[in-house]
């Protein structure tokens, strides 16, 4: 089974391009329960993983997790004595890929993609536990990317905190690029995607190795598309065909002020991977002293309470679903 990671961050286009590569018949793509970035902090709670015992409750635990998807995978049961029997360690590395594994071939794929884009910091462990896998870096200007989070039901609100989690995950995926090569990781920048995604679909697909279908570029007419675009806001889009001007949109809807605050945290990554500058030259950045950091930290705080109230209740019904279930997790550390 070959394993395919998508990283980089969120609000990218990463479900636009999962749902494309989804109409491939030899992947399976499902939507991310993010096992691995909500897992790894709470395994203290599980204590030794060689212990019979503690090892089948991560299991347990784990499909849970995935079962309490906003978005449910369809077609697969998740059986956990065939996932204890396919965990080649007792990690929870082992298990994430035993899930993935099990939902493919319940799709009758040859591999699968897993879309959980913060998965680049475990890239060590994935590395290894896969055999030196593929990866899709998938990129976008971070001022789109902070203007997209600012309308979301998720994420970082303030661009400060938004451009901080952008910089060290584009600087992390950059680092896997330049140690892989391109052998192991196909770059692909949203901009380039919505642009033209006939070619960049088709040179993507010879790098997976997979046939190209036209039909890929139908993604919206799928019964995947449909499903994520009626969960929730952030995917109502997937139920449109590409929407070619998606960008520089923070050209006039960000003040001068983010796009500096954006332009002095993120600005090396940006000239690295070609985004021109707007207002901050190469030098003149912005330092920020403790107490803008702190009043950075309650505008964004305050416009998360905001948006959390404007969620619809059936979205947030189903997220509270699964993060209820981390926190009970989380609340055994704490206890």
């Amino acid at each position: 089974m070959q394993s395919i990671f998508m990283v980089g961050e969120q609000r990218s286009g990463s479900n636009l391009l999962r749902v494309i590569l989804n109409e491939s018949s030899k992947i399976a793509a499902p939507h991310p329960p993010h096992i691995l970035q909500r897992m790894m902090p709470l395994l203290p709670v599980y204590g030794n993983l060689e212990n019979a015992k503690n090892f089948k409750k991560l299991i347990e635990d784990v499909c849970r997790l995935v079962e309490l998807n906003p978005v449910p995978w369809d077609k697969v049961k998740l059986d956990r004595k065939e996932i204890l029997k396919r965990c080649h360690e007792k990690s929870l590395i082992a298990v994430y890929g035993a899930v993935m594994d099990l939902y493919a071939e319940a799709h009758n794929a040859t591999a699968w993609i897993c879309k959980s884009m913060q998965n680049i910091q475990w890239a060590d462990e994935l590395n290894i536990y896969f055999n030196n896998p593929k990866y899709i870096y998938l990129y976008r200007d971070p001022r789109d990317v902070a203007l997209s989070f600012t309308k979301a039901v998720i994420g970082e609100k303030h661009p400060y905190f938004i451009a901080k989690q952008w910089n060290k995950l584009q600087e992390l995926c950059i680092a896997q690029m330049n140690w892989h090569g391109t052998e192991n990781i196909f770059p692909i920048s949203y901009e380039e995607l919505v642009k033209d995604p006939e070619d960049i679909v088709q040179n993507l697909c010879q790098f997976l190795g997979i046939e190209f279908s036209s039909k890929m570029l139908d993604f919206h007419k799928s019964k995947e598309a449909e499903r994520s675009a009626k969960s929730s806001s952030l995917w109502e889009n997937l139920s449109q065909p590409i929407n070619s001007s998606n960008s520089k949109k923070f050209l006039t809807e960000l003040t001068t002020e983010e796009i500096k605050i954006i332009e002095s945290i993120t600005g090396d990554v940006m000239d690295t991977l070609g985004y021109e500058r707007a207002v901050v030259k190469k030098g003149e950045e912005l330092t920020f002293s403790e107490q803008d950091i702190e009043r950075f930290a309650q505008e964004n705080a305050d416009a998360k309470a905001k948006k959390a109230s404007q969620i619809d209740p059936s979205d947030l019904k189903r997220r509270k679903l699964q993060t209820g279930f981390i926190n009970q997790i989380a609340g055994k550390t704490a206890a």
